[in-house]
């Protein structure tokens, strides 16, 4: 597998070194102290301990280095809404504005929409050729009206042959050509699993979410090959004393993956703490971004509905959660601090585990010689600094 290509490598130097106080690799829980990381066209080339003379070069120096942050699930960002204009600009854009947060790559999302509005993103993805994209994710509109959250319920529907086709081909023939992925999140109850397997058998990486999935439904489904779950605890089946639903079979079936919001709101720190300990290298740290991050908006609109940023949360009038104001750094702090998780494992939240959910760890996921140079740059405090995507740095801090 070979790296998407970035078309600005031109412009980048030839030979570059960042030095790191502390060096997570994505491969133990210990960093490596005072290590030089040294940049090739864009490559890994060598890593080594810092020297005397390196000490006299004026190098740029980071509290923090971890892999590149990858954000599986991002709506907005940057004053834009993927939604609104689906196209090149706007992914560019939302790529950009994604950084501030750490995020090296990003799948931008499209929720649902009416009709068959989703091939716009479609073919905006194809025609990206920015190397932070991955990829695309589809969460919706093939979902249950019974969980929509803050999708448009009128524009919820279910999957028909047709769409099949069009996501099949536009995965063969377009995206799987150029190493992009796409996610596909779907209440797997309202899905014919003829479709399902045919999605499944083409690469699609399929998640379940906005489903009311009973355990036996979500069982079937894993076993056709859903991989995953989107924002696990929240417009999903709950846990009860006989029913695990969604959210129980996700903790306990090793076959399973998950995105989970941790911005404090979405999730209760006791259930971030419960998700990953029981999750081991299955958690994954999304952003739900939307169009006020990295930005000055305070509102925008989601359909009909008005949403506002108060205090740090995105609401609908009605007090409706509308997706997040985060970036994957502060979810990496929040696991930390309200779920007592280790910067170690945190960052492979943010990291490892979503490179290994679209099947890029040969990539994306660690730090080594010969790899992509995606790195994430952190304070002590694991705001991010900085971020290099495949070497070139994208925000001249």
């Amino acid at each position: 597998m070979t790296a998407p290509a970035d078309h600005n490598a031109n412009i980048k130097p030839k030979e570059q070194w960042v030095w790191a106080d502390r060096l997570f690799t994505g491969k133990a829980q210990t960093p490596l102290e005072n290590h030089i990381v040294e940049i090739t066209h864009g490559v890994i080339s060598a890593i080594k301990p810092a020297t005397d003379e390196d000490a006299k070069r004026e190098l740029r120096r980071f509290p923090i280095i971890a892999p590149g942050f990858i954000d599986l699930q991002i709506n907005g960002a940057g004053g834009v809404m993927f939604n609104d204009e689906p196209d090149t600009a706007t992914i560019n854009q939302m790529a950009m504005s994604a950084t501030v947060g750490g995020s090296c790559h990003i799948l931008p999302t499209f929720i649902t929409a009416h009709g068959n509005a989703y091939e716009q993103a479609l073919r905006a993805v194809d025609e990206c050729d920015c190397a932070n994209v991955l990829g695309l994710h589809l969460e919706g509109p093939f979902l249950s009206s019974q969980r929509p959250g803050i999708h448009p319920v009128d524009a919820i529907r279910d999957m028909t042959k047709k769409d099949v086709d069009v996501l099949v081909d536009h995965l063969t023939a377009k995206m799987t050509p150029h190493n992009k992925r796409l996610i596909l999140t779907i209440a797997p109850e309202q899905v014919d699993p003829l479709l399902l397997d045919r999605l499944i058998m083409a690469g699609v990486i399929v998640f379940a979410g906005h489903s009311n999935a009973s355990t036996t439904q979500m069982i079937k489904a894993t076993d056709q090959g859903v991989s995953g779950i989107t924002h696990l605890f929240n417009a999903c089946s709950q846990i009860t004393a006989r029913a695990p639903g969604i959210v129980g079979t996700a903790l306990t079936d090793p076959r399973l993956s998950a995105g989970i919001i941790a911005d404090g709101f979405h999730v209760a720190p006791r259930l971030l703490k419960l998700a990953a300990q029981l999750m081991t290298d299955r958690l994954c740290l999304v952003s739900d971004t939307m169009p006020t991050f990295a930005s000055d908006l305070t509102g925008f609109r989601v359909g009909e509905n008005k949403i506002s940023l108060l205090d740090g949360r995105l609401q609908a009038e009605d007090g409706t959660l509308a997706g997040a104001h985060l970036g994957l750094d502060q979810a990496v702090a929040n696991m930390c601090t309200l779920a007592g998780v280790s910067l170690a494992d945190a960052l492979n939240m943010a990291s490892g585990v979503p490179a290994k959910i679209l099947g890029m760890t040969d990539l994306y996921g660690q730090i080594d010689v010969g790899r992509p140079a995606s790195l994430t740059c952190l304070a002590e405090n694991l705001t991010c600094l900085d971020v290099f995507v495949h070497g070139k740095q994208q925000r001249k801090n």
